[in-house]
């Protein structure tokens, strides 16, 4: 504000006499480069400074003395606000004039400020800021107003532009189908777009602004991966919080992907395929994070049904479709694999060769199919015999495998007696009312350093053949031949 004891001549202007500053008021004003103007109480220009003239393209020669400063910025003649502001500042003609474009200064006292738009100022027009105040003497008495004027133009275009590309990025959020959720340095939602509302059934306007951004993906509370991602120790946190894989991405720097099962409120259990990457501005600060969510549901039961269809096919081939015990190919392969793990760690194990008697007079008397009955009924009761670690076999059409590992060869026996003693008690109905017992003959050996499939399994079946000619329905332990 200018304040001197009097800041315009005395003098009226007669002919083309104008009213002047103060010399040094006036060298002031003409010498700032903020476009500046002066109205004395008269509503006359004394003073349209250098920058004015630049700003407007108007000399201050053919304004000075005059009441034409309006021709500046309109087409019609009107006050400016300098002018309302020498009139008291009313503020039904402010808004009358300025809408709500304008607002008391903060700065001083009895001073205004505006913004707008003159379409016909310069060349199409120009977003100016401007300022008006009184101008009081000495004694407080106002005896003119000054008025500032800024080109904000370029600011409104950046702004403009600004939010184009707000727009523009919102757009696409919106239109991709890709379930997208930006969240800004506080954790909260400031984009969620429609794909996210069909994905989750949570509506943007409940999201938008909030924390909330777990729920419903998550109703126990679990953050998102691009809260992770934004805390920026994702990799010690992910596994609080996620189960399977976390992996970087190889497309962009700083972002991870992972995928998660959830249950909506509707208990319908979902995958999830995510992906969070940070969002850094330009000067390089984190200033968010942006995360993608694809339901990978159907791929992942698929993948789930495919690998159960293939577990079920492999068990097929391992398995016996009879007695659904493991086949004879089964047991090549792991006899072999249990002597590699007992020779290398020197670790007991024990091998039982069990063989049903009299099976072919079985089968002569009442049939295969009945002799097909007393066979699974030996399988059951080996089944339940079983250790975890235990592992059984049909190995051949009436001969059985047993192998034990971590056991020792009287133990084996133990196993061998329990099977031959419940195998014996079993009663089978035969189709003209017979009832058959039958038994089981058994050998039992143990592994011992340098023994290969073959020997293993010599030893085994040579003690179900003593038992055989022990006259059957017994267990016969062969002991491995001690050393030179």
């Amino acid at each position: 504000m200018i304040k001197s004891a009097d800041p315009f001549s005395a003098a009226e202007p007669t002919g083309n006499t104008m009213t002047t500053l103060d010399p040094n008021t006036a060298g002031f004003i003409d010498g700032n480069p903020v476009a500046t103007f002066v109205l004395d109480m008269n509503h006359r220009v004394v003073s349209w400074n250098k920058a004015c003239e630049v700003l407007t393209g108007i000399p201050a020669a053919s304004l000075i003395g005059t009441s034409d400063q309006w021709r500046a910025f309109y087409p019609t003649k009107r006050p400016v606000m300098a002018d309302l502001i020498l009139d008291g500042m009313n503020e039904a003609d402010l808004r009358y004039f300025y809408q709500e474009k304008f607002h008391p200064s903060t700065l001083i006292p009895g001073a205004c400020e505006a913004e707008d738009f003159f379409p016909d100022f310069g060349n199409g027009g120009c977003w100016l800021f401007f300022t008006a105040a009184p101008i009081r003497d000495a004694e407080g008495n106002v005896v003119g107003a000054i008025e500032t004027l800024q080109d904000f133009t370029e600011r409104r275009k950046a702004e403009a532009a600004l939010r184009d590309r707000e727009a523009l990025l919102a757009q696409i959020l919106q239109s991709t189908t890709v379930a997208t959720v930006v969240i800004d340095q506080e954790h909260q939602i400031i984009h969620w777009n429609k794909a996210c509302e069909a994905l989750t059934g949570q509506q943007a306007e409940s999201a938008m602004v909030t924390r909330d951004h777990w729920r419903p993906p998550s109703p126990e509370g679990r953050p998102f991966l691009s809260d992770l991602v934004l805390e920026g120790k994702i990799e010690d946190d992910f596994h609080r919080y996620f189960c399977g894989d976390l992996r970087q991405s190889t497309l962009i720097k700083g972002a991870y992907e992972t995928e998660a099962n959830w249950k909506n409120d509707r208990g319908e259990e979902k995958w999830l395929y995510l992906t969070a990457a940070p969002l850094i501005s330009s000067n390089g600060e984190l200033i968010g994070a942006i995360e993608t969510m694809q339901d990978v549901t159907e791929r992942r039961l698929a993948e789930e049904s495919l690998r159960r269809s293939e577990e079920r096919y492999r068990e097929l081939s391992i398995t016996d479709a009879m007695t659904q015990l493991y086949n004879t190919r089964h047991f090549s392969a792991m006899v072999g694999k249990e002597i590699e793990r007992a020779e290398r760690y020197r670790r007991p194990l024990t091998l039982l060769i069990a063989d049903v008697d009299n099976f072919k007079a079985i089968n002569d008397t009442y049939g295969h199919s009945e002799g097909d009955r007393v066979l699974v009924g030996l399988a059951e009761v080996i089944r339940l015999s079983l250790r975890s670690t235990d592992s059984a076999y049909r190995y051949g059409g009436e001969e059985f495998a047993i192998l034990m590992p971590e056991v020792m060869v009287r133990d084996g026996a133990k196993l061998a007696e329990r099977v031959r003693k419940q195998f014996g008690d079993r009663q089978f109905e035969m189709p003209d009312g017979t009832v058959l017992r039958s038994t089981v003959s058994i050998g039992v050996t143990q592994f011992q350093p340098g023994d290969d499939t073959k020997s293993l399994f010599c030893r085994a079946d040579d003690g179900m053949y003593q038992a055989k000619r022990r006259g059957k329905n017994c267990v016969v332990i062969v002991e491995p031949p001690s050393g030179p």
